[in-house]
């Protein structure tokens, strides 16, 4: 006899010959009452019927899980978004372009409930060159502003930006938001930054989503164009 003739039946020979034939269960229907598996809930045996009704409801409570995260999360997701809504509106209120970083800083605050906030813009019309938000920024402040292809989240040390804040010290994690013509991850150069902290260490985890920042990021430029030289 040759050797694979020797090979011994699997369990998966077992399962896909039965899969191929359910009409087997058909002829002997007796066995689905007969079998007995051991339950996940305890070490009582159960019916196959009662095995697979308990998996039944497992997967639904899982589902069920699942959709109620999915609710939470669009709830949350709404809630941002009716305060990013509220804060442009009152970006686009503001007539004094002098009064604007100010006025964008504090609704930022107080729309997200954050604890500290900064802004330094550069590169602005002569109007504005002496006022707070456009003085003492570096030049390596600027090219790191530039290099920020995305908001960052997470814990900055030595960063010059971190200064910018009223209570550095305090500051546990942060949101650098680069500020720029277009895009925020378009190719134009930075012209500011936005400094987002908190003392909460999970406040601005490192890897967190950004795509709320992101339209921070691109209304707060577009409405901080108005300080740059036409």
């Amino acid at each position: 006899m040759a050797a694979n003739q020797m090979n011994p039946i699997t369990e998966d020979d077992i399962a896909n010959w039965l899969a191929n034939n359910p009409e087997f269960f058909e002829r002997h229907a007796e066995l689905l009452a007969a079998v007995q598996l051991t339950s996940p809930h305890g070490n009582r045996a159960v019916s196959l019927q009662e095995r697979q009704a308990e998996m039944l409801r497992e997967k639904i409570k899982s589902l069920e899980h699942r959709i109620m995260d999915m609710v939470r999360h669009g709830n949350e997701n709404m809630v941002i978004a009716d305060r990013i809504h509220r804060w442009a509106k009152s970006m686009l209120l503001v007539q004094s372009n002098r009064a604007l970083p100010a006025m964008l800083v504090g609704e930022l605050q107080s729309q997200f409930m954050v604890p500290q906030v900064a802004l330094k813009v550069w590169d602005v019309d002569e109007r504005y060159r002496e006022e707070p938000f456009a003085q003492g920024v570096s030049e390596d402040a600027k090219a790191f502003a530039t290099s920020l292809a995305q908001p960052y989240c997470g814990v900055v040390i030595g960063i010059e930006a971190v200064e910018w804040l009223e209570l550095p010290e305090t500051a546990m994690s942060l949101a650098l938001i680069p500020l720029r013509a277009g895009a925020v991850n378009g190719a134009a150069p930075a012209f500011g930054m936005l400094v987002l902290a908190s003392p909460d260490p999970q406040r601005f985890q490192s890897g967190f989503a950004t795509d709320f920042l992101e339209r921070i990021a691109e209304l707060a430029s577009a409405a901080l164009s108005r300080l740059r030289p036409r």
